[in-house]
């Protein structure tokens, strides 16, 4: 085999082949080298076609020519290598048998053809773009002058018609346009405007850096700049304006000139301004409110170079009765009265008065001798509350409690500073109030573990964070062990172990005495009936609980107590009650009711701390109590030998009108054994002290009562 294709067919299609391979890695197009080859087919048969034609026809050959330009054959190169190909392979593919000499000849004569048809159909292609792009530069030159006139008739309308104000200058900050809108803010006068340079507009209240960010701009090295400035209008008033300054540049980037948009704001300042001080001044009083306050109290406490803050924190006293008894109207002419006092105290500079809401204000001073200046300062407050006020025909007294906190700055913040008044200000009120207290740190620490005992307390309760210690009750006559008295104490998780002397108070303001003291009466009288039952030959152990004045009042004592010593199963007889003496003070017959009721049930009602109280004696005869406790003050007189004859005197007086009365007395605090035996023989039944046994758990109680079993 020879390899070359057999029919005219294959030979034309491997001649149209070749010619692909050829001019494709030249032409610009976007078809493939496979799709090249099926436009170039075509041609090469015309080619053939007119290579074996019995007369020659120039126009063949000029059509293929005019066909590579229509192609996107128009590199030179392309021609060339066409050329060649059909010098090389047009007669060897399509001349068949024929006369090889004449043939080529035809060839040749058809490639002079092919180019005299590129060239011509490369020179009209030409002349075509050349129109084209002749037309399209004359239209555009067209379409840009009517955008430029309708984009100068927009800028012109803008900028006249703008709400804002719009200026130009130079760089030297001539001015040289203006619209309508800035002439408007400037008082309409165009050539007091224009008149002025930009340097020339200076204000007061201009911010440091506006005139150096307006030199930044006007040197090139910044494009642009936004800032709140102020400017004088000709008639002196103050025009507030936001303000944004931009560099204009040529077309060759160079700075040419600067442009100016401003935006009056002095309404909206000035309605800033009224918001501002509605919401940092009491609508009351007028004076500044708490929000004020505090920014200039933390200024004052951070301030540095040595400074020194003092502050005095007041309350009135009695203030809710005058609300409740002559109403709010006549408690807010006191209160507006108060601040116009206060004002006129603090009128030195760094010296302010505010109200921090109700009946509370605050006076701050600062500067480098506040020691001094804040004593004088609450002097001057007192004394302008000594003068009574008049309202609707009365006059009112008014006094006030204070807390002064004074310290230098930067060694505590604001809120801190604030709290230490305020505890110092209720501890000027503890103690009888109309004076004023000195921050002391240890009563800050005292004041703040309290209120976190406060807010600790129901949490505990319900951890089981409280427990009970039992202190024996001693009959005097033989010295066995009567009972004992329950002692609650909580077991905090930082503070360790509290007395009641800790927390009771704190439960009985808080309301939690009541379900604390259930759960105590509950505790007790389940311990005493498994005393009960280890010591049921030598007789039964009585066990004292506590009731506080809150638990009095409460309408479920009496059932409470029922439902207790049922449901552990303890007779009545086995439970002694203790109130204070000082609770049953001019009690009413409602008061006593519930005891009354509990005393006939069998249950023994003990008068705790007897003697303090400055009680009528002959009261004893009217309330339901069997047993008096004799306060431990009475008996400290017999700790030493001889013992104090006027203790003896008036502790043999009360023993003789209890049992007169049929009243057991019992002693506290009972420490020696002088004592116990001068009790003994004054007549005094049961005693407790540490000379017996301090508080302890129930089973010390037990032991102690198996000693005094086996004797």
């Amino acid at each position: 085999m020879t390899g070359e294709p057999d029919g005219p067919e294959d030979r034309l299609r491997r001649f149209a082949t070749i010619w692909s391979r050829a001019v494709f890695p030249i032409t610009s197009t976007s078809l493939t080298r496979p799709e090249l080859e099926q436009q170039l087919l075509p041609l090469a048969r015309r080619l053939s076609d007119a290579l074996k034609a019995r007369t020659f026809d120039a126009a063949a050959g000029q059509s293929v020519g005019a066909a590579l330009v229509a192609a996107h054959c128009t590199d030179p190169e392309a021609l060339s290598r066409s050329l060649d190909c059909v010098d090389a392979y047009l007669v060897l593919y399509c001349g068949e048998d024929g006369p090889q000499e004449a043939l080529r000849t035809r060839s040749a004569r058809l490639q002079h053809a092919m180019a005299a048809g590129f060239a011509g159909a490369l020179r009209e292609r030409t002349l075509a773009e050349q129109e084209a792009i002749y037309q399209a530069a004359l239209n555009a030159r067209s379409t840009v002058a009517e955008a430029l006139h309708a984009s100068e008739a927009r800028f012109r309308a803008v900028f006249e018609g703008a709400a804002i104000g719009i200026g130009i200058a130079d760089l030297e900050g001539n001015i040289l346009q203006v619209n309508g809108a800035l002439l408007r803010m400037f008082g309409g006068s165009e050539q007091g405007v224009r008149g002025r340079k930009v340097p020339e507009w200076t204000h007061p209240e201009d911010a440091p850096q506006v005139w150096r960010l307006y030199e930044e701009l006007v040197r090139g090295e910044r494009e642009h700049y936004h800032v709140e400035k102020a400017f004088y209008r000709p008639d002196g008033t103050a025009l507030w304006t936001n303000l944004t300054v931009s560099l204009l540049r040529d077309a060759d980037g160079r700075p040419q000139y600067q442009l100016a948009l401003m935006e009056d704001t002095t309404e909206r300042r000035l309605l800033n301004l009224r918001l501002r001080y509605e919401a940092t001044h009491d609508a009351l009083t007028g004076l500044p409110n708490r929000t004020l306050f505090f920014e200039r109290l933390e200024k004052a406490v951070s301030a540095g170079n040595d400074q020194r803050f003092g502050l005095c924190y007041l309350d009135l006293d009695g203030f809710k009765t005058i609300n409740d008894s002559l109403g709010h109207a006549a408690g807010d002419r006191l209160l507006v009265e108060v601040a116009d006092r206060l004002q006129s105290c603090a009128t030195a500079p760094g010296e302010m008065v505010a109200r921090l809401g109700g009946d509370e204000f605050v006076a701050l001073t600062t500067g480098p001798d506040t020691e001094r200046e804040v004593d004088a300062l609450a002097d001057r407050i007192m004394n302008a509350l000594v003068t009574p006020v008049r309202i609707d025909g009365r006059e009112l007294t008014v006094r006030g409690s204070i807390g002064i906190v004074e310290g230098p700055a930067g060694e505590r913040g604001p809120a801190e500073v604030l709290r230490s008044a305020d505890i110092t200000m209720y501890r000027a009120k503890s103690a009888g109030g109309n004076r004023f207290e000195l921050a002391d740190p240890e009563a800050d620490a005292r004041a703040i573990t309290r209120h976190g005992l406060t807010t600790a307390l129901p949490a505990a309760l319900d951890r089981g964070e409280f427990f009970i210690e039992y202190q024996p009750l001693v009959h005097l006559g033989d010295g066995s062990v009567h009972g004992a008295e329950a002692l609650v104490r909580w077991l905090h998780p930082q503070h360790g172990v509290l007395g009641p002397d800790r927390f009771i108070p704190l439960a009985e303001h808080t309301g939690l005495i009541v379900p604390l003291g259930r759960w105590v009466l509950e505790q007790s009288v389940r311990q005493a009936r498994q005393w009960q039952e280890r010591h049921a030959d030598s007789g039964p152990l009585r066990i004292n609980v506590n009731l506080s004045p809150c638990q009095l009042t409460h309408p479920g004592l009496v059932q409470d107590t029922v439902d207790i010593l049922e449901r552990e199963g303890l007779d009545a007889e086995a439970l002694c009650l203790e109130v204070t003496e000082s609770a049953l003070i001019g009690a009413d017959d409602d008061l006593l009711k519930p005891l009354r009721r509990l005393a006939e049930m069998g249950v023994d009602i003990a008068l705790d701390d007897f003697g303090t109280g400055y009680s009528n004696l002959a009261n004893l005869r009217r309330l339901p109590v069997s047993i008096l406790k004799l306060d431990r003050s009475f008996t400290q007189g017999m700790q030493q030998f001889p013992a104090d004859p006027v203790d003896l005197k008036i502790v043999e007086g009360i023993v003789s009108l209890a049992h007169s009365l049929d009243l057991a007395v019992t002693v506290e605090g009972v420490e020696t054994g002088a004592q116990a035996e001068q009790l003994r023989i004054l007549g005094c039944d049961t005693a407790q002290g540490w000379y017996y046994a301090r508080p302890g758990p129930p089973e010390r109680l037990h032991e102690l009562a198996l000693v005094d079993a086996t004797g």
